[in-house]
């Protein structure tokens, strides 16, 4: 750290000198603006970046070492996740159809990516979302509302026998994906760019409570995955109509936990949070009268 006097001149204006490193490493000049952003903890931010545009920033993979496509899939992910605004594919030679192949599926699984350039041996692939448009709460509660209709769904589909809802079921798990990675990426996003964090109107602390949260929601889509698979399993099974109740209504009661969850997190009432913690030890010995019941079946 740092450590500069404040003085005093004209008698009402403070000042401190910049280091001379950053500013010239920032190559800043006579006369240019600096942008001033103070922080929750009281510290001020001092940034070069006022427009309030999007930092562009790149990532460059060569794949002409690579024969394995999820290896190429994979490296695109993350650098999307890690908040790259222009990703570059190149090739000494002419790009490999599996490379096009993972290009093409990596646009369709995230939001906002676009391929725009390409010749026979290069992909660009740019970022054409504004950050600002998809705020944290908003994807929070499209992941919420999909996955509450992905459980409320695998319950009908458990009573019902219905093989398509199962497998529709299976495929909204990629909705869900999506909208995760997009809030890891916005996440990441705001570390290197405190300036973003205020255009979306949120603090580093929350924008970490978001992306814990949507972590969670995106472990009980995939749970929903699980039932609807089991299912497609039991489909042809003669099961005790008992055993379907008692899953239906548990499931039921697990379902109206986790909306309480989200009224409470997005409501930030505390106390209803508390008492929904609680009721989750009623849950505890449904899930042994299910065992029970389940055991002398195998």
């Amino acid at each position: 750290m740092e450590i500069r006097k404040v003085q005093v001149t004209g008698g009402s204006s403070y000042i401190i000198t910049l280091p001379k490193e950053w500013t010239k490493s920032s190559n800043i000049k006579k006369n240019d603006q600096l942008g001033l952003i103070t922080q929750p903890n009281g510290t001020l931010l001092v940034t070069t970046e006022i427009t309030g545009r999007q930092v562009q920033i790149t990532k460059e993979f060569d794949v002409d070492n690579t024969t394995e496509p999820t290896c190429i899939y994979r490296c695109l992910i993350g650098a999307y996740i890690a908040g790259y605004t222009i990703i570059k594919i190149k090739s000494a030679k002419k790009m490999p159809l599996f490379v096009r192949s993972n290009v093409r599926e990596f646009t369709e699984m995230t939001i906002g990516q676009e391929v725009v350039e390409e010749t026979d041996s290069s992909i660009t692939i740019k970022d054409l979302l504004n950050p600002v448009e998809m705020p944290f709460n908003n994807t929070i509660q499209r992941m919420y509302i999909i996955v509450k209709n992905m459980h409320e769904d695998v319950i009908s589909a458990l009573k019902n026998g219905n093989e398509m809802l199962a497998e529709d079921i299976i495929s909204r798990d990629n909705d869900v994906d999506r909208l995760h990675w997009l809030i890891a990426r916005q996440y990441n996003m705001i570390l290197r760019n405190a300036n973003l964090a205020e255009n979306m109107g949120v603090t580093l602390g929350m924008a970490t409570n978001y992306l814990l949260i949507s972590r969670i929601v995106e472990r009980i889509g995939d749970h929903a995955v699980i039932i609807a698979k089991n299912v497609l399993n039991l489909i042809d099974k003669d099961i005790d109509k008992k055993i379907i109740d008692t899953i239906m209504s548990t499931g039921n009661f697990a379902l109206q936990i986790f909306e309480k969850s989200m009224e409470s997190f997005l409501g930030e009432d505390i106390k209803a949070s508390n008492e929904n913690i609680e009721s989750v030890k009623k849950l505890a010995p449904l899930y042994e009268e299910i065992n029970t019941l389940a055991l002398p079946q195998k």
